[in-house]
């Protein structure tokens, strides 16, 4: 599998190895189901507190996988560029790091 990904807002592109890519992906698929399951409480008119928990715990795991990506991140792309000369990569980071911390 080409675990390159085409990205349609711009022209980067980030290689990720299989095993980043299933733990990425294996997060995605159980936040959705942890928002499907959410859905199904409000629907079925459950307690205000039960769901607020459920909330606290995708929000937690979004979270993590920002932690994960970002960890991820330094340590390829961010490594990289350093090495290739392209120092912006350092600036892009504190900006992206500056976003998350809002």
């Amino acid at each position: 599998m080409d675990c390159a990904r085409e990205c349609k807002n711009c022209s980067r592109r980030k290689h990720r190895n299989e095993k980043e890519y299933k733990d990425l992906i294996h997060r995605l698929n159980r936040m959705e189901g942890q928002i499907r399951g959410i859905r199904s409480m409000v629907e079925e008119d459950r307690y205000c507190v039960d769901i607020l928990t459920q909330v606290q715990a995708v929000s937690s795991a979004l979270n993590a996988f920002s932690k994960t990506l970002l960890s991820n991140h330094i340590k390829t792309c961010v490594v990289d560029d350093i090495r290739d000369g392209k120092e912006e990569s350092v600036d892009e980071l504190c900006k992206t790091i500056q976003k998350l911390m809002k």
